[in-house]
């Protein structure tokens, strides 16, 4: 697994209140809006977005309730289901706690969690929907 953060992806409890704050408060310009998540003109860096909070610890197999995930998710997007199974196996190996084993996820990709020994949360993940992915590799 390389150093890369594919996105960024911030739980928030109003999705519109956020978007207004980053978009009206801070001139963030929306790049894509799918309704349960939005993401950011990155300008080259890593994409931020928001996903509604309860969803997306749902999504990573956490409670949205601050104990145990404090809203915040790193994202890793590769190109292959094979390649999600492999991290999650290579993570569990290096003392990884699995939140939730690699399978199909509910937007309609493939992907898996884990957090560090720290508690930092990772998320995995490969779609054949788009062909313009914040691949890390």
């Amino acid at each position: 697994m390389k150093a890369h953060v594919s996105s960024i992806l911030l739980g928030v409890q109003d999705m519109e209140a956020a978007k207004r704050f980053y978009t009206e408060g801070l001139g963030w310009k929306i790049k894509d809006d799918y309704g349960i998540s939005v993401f950011f003109e990155s300008d080259g860096a890593s994409p931020v977005g928001f996903y509604g909070r309860d969803g997306l610890a749902e999504q990573v197999g956490t409670s949205p309730d601050g104990g145990g995930f404090s809203g915040l998710v790193l994202t890793y997007v590769v190109r292959s289901e094979t390649r999600v199974d492999e991290i999650i196996a290579e993570a569990a190996k290096a003392g990884a706690t699995i939140l939730k084993p690699a399978g199909p996820l509910p937007w309609g990709g493939y992907g898996g969690t884990f957090a560090d020994p720290d508690g930092y949360i990772w998320s995995l993940a490969y779609s054949a929907q788009g062909t313009d992915q914040p691949y890390a590799e």
